[in-house]
């Protein structure tokens, strides 16, 4: 009876007693201890501090009681949304903030990933509630911070999202705005691409360029397709500006369809016209989120019936983010669309998950070595030990391996002395529209 007297005690001190979330005196105590390991370990936070638009029309329309059914509702729905790291907490009244942990390493990733968490959220509580047999939609207002930042204490960030969250409200709800007009601009700046992005899908404003792919023998071996977004205004987009916001949405799985689908056709035409023999591979990138996808591997057979061709043409590149989750069902999915012919890639190898427990159980064919690597190989001894290093690792697999970025003589040559018989780069050619790719292929052909 006493250990669950002091249970109960502890839950009233630290939960509130409607929803069950965790209290002001609990979210304080969480707050402290994620700030303190953000300023620690280099990392970014985000404090989201939320209100229900209009809920005290829904009190005097229906009643108190159906004012708390909505808030256990929406309490519950919010810890839907959120990582076990996360925590979600009612202030009171209509209130409630969210604390995220570790958004990002760097400002404008944290930016990024508090908007898709965020708009998360609004989608989540933005579908129908049954409140006494009536259907009631709601919107909220959304205010957010970040942290750690210089001299700002746990009640200043709370402070700055009740900011935020008021300019929200007067600037007629149901929406969500940064503290900082700097972090509203940019937020405003990643909705305003993402929109554009998906309005050149439609309007066919994205184009393949492809970036040869030479041997030791000056040889070509095949080329990686990689996407260009021609702007009606703003000219041509650096694919560093747009792919991150792409991935971050659903729109990486539409473009990567796309991606994959107008590389088929190119491949195909260039094997009519003979311009490239079946050895010489087309390398096509794949995000993670687009091959976690249930329906990948059936839409990928679809379009090689569709434009009849064989898979032996082409290699993925994924990267090894991809292994941070599901690594059977990654297993699995590559291992179908290895048996039906296509190569595989470990993109920027090294820069990521890298790991031998899942690289010997990959049916891949090639290491790819990252650009970070080769970009300073005359000069450090440590980028010259990994390319050694991943080199060697990959003939003791059987693997093949190519780097990328290579620039200069001196690289190539370190390389081939090495053991990378397999390059591309600006050292060689950048990456081409079509036309022009295939006037390189031409004028090298004997």
């Amino acid at each position: 009876e006493q250990i669950e007297a002091e249970a109960r005690i502890k839950k009233l001190a630290f939960y509130d007693p409607l929803t069950g979330l965790p209290n002001r005196r609990m979210l304080l105590d969480r707050l402290k201890k994620a700030l303190n390991t953000a300023m620690r370990h280099h990392k970014t936070g985000a404090l989201l501090f939320l209100d229900l638009d209009h809920f005290k029309n829904l009190n005097d329309s229906l009643g108190h009681d159906a004012g708390d059914e909505l808030l256990k509702q929406v309490a519950k729905r919010l810890q839907s949304q959120l990582r076990e790291e996360d925590t979600a907490a009612r202030l009171g009244g209509d209130e409630f903030i969210i604390l995220l942990t570790d958004v990002g390493s760097s400002t404008d990733v944290a930016l990024r990933h508090t908007r898709v968490v965020t708009e998360k959220i609004q989608q989540a509580l933005s579908q129908e509630f049954q409140l006494k047999r009536h259907p009631y939609r709601l919107s909220l207002s959304i205010g957010i911070t970040l942290f750690p930042q210089a001299n700002t204490r746990i009640n200043d960030l709370i402070k700055q999202a009740d900011t935020a969250l008021y300019r929200a409200k007067s600037l007629g709800r149901n929406q969500f705005q940064f503290f900082s007009q700097e972090m509203q601009d940019a937020a405003e700046q990643r909705l305003a691409i993402e929109k554009e992005l998906y309005d050149a899908l439609l309007n066919q404003h994205l184009e393949l360029y492809f970036q040869p792919q030479l041997n030791d023998k000056d040889q070509i071996i095949g080329a990686e397709a990689l996407l260009r977004w021609h702007h009606p205004q703003k000219g041509m987009q650096p694919p560093n500006i747009f792919i991150p916001i792409a991935e971050e949405s659903n729109l990486i799985v539409e473009l990567g369809l796309w991606v994959i689908e107008t590389a088929f056709i190119q491949r195909k035409q260039w094997r009519q016209n003979k311009l490239l023999n079946d050895e010489q591979k087309l390398s096509i990138n794949v995000s993670p989120k687009q091959f976690r996808q249930d329906g990948f591997v059936q839409s990928v057979l679809d379009l090689l019936q569709k434009h009849q061709l064989n898979a032996e043409l082409f290699i993925f590149e994924i990267t090894e983010n991809l292994f941070l989750h599901d690594l059977d069902k990654i297993i699995t999915k590559i291992d179908e669309l290895n048996k039906l012919g296509f190569h595989f890639s470990i993109d920027d190898f090294g820069t990521g998950y890298s790991s031998l427990a899942y690289l010997k159980r990959l049916p891949i064919s090639e290491l790819k070595i990252d650009r970070t690597f080769v970009t300073d190989l005359e000069t450090d001894p440590s980028d010259q030990a990994i390319v050694e290093t991943i080199i060697d690792m990959a003939k003791h697999m059987n693997l093949q391996v190519i780097a990328e970025g290579v620039e200069s003589h001196y690289q190539r040559d370190f390389l081939i002395k090495r053991g990378c018989l397999h390059f591309q780069g600006y050292y060689f050619s950048q990456a081409l529209p079509a036309e022009a790719f295939e006037k390189f292929i031409r004028q090298r052909k004997p």
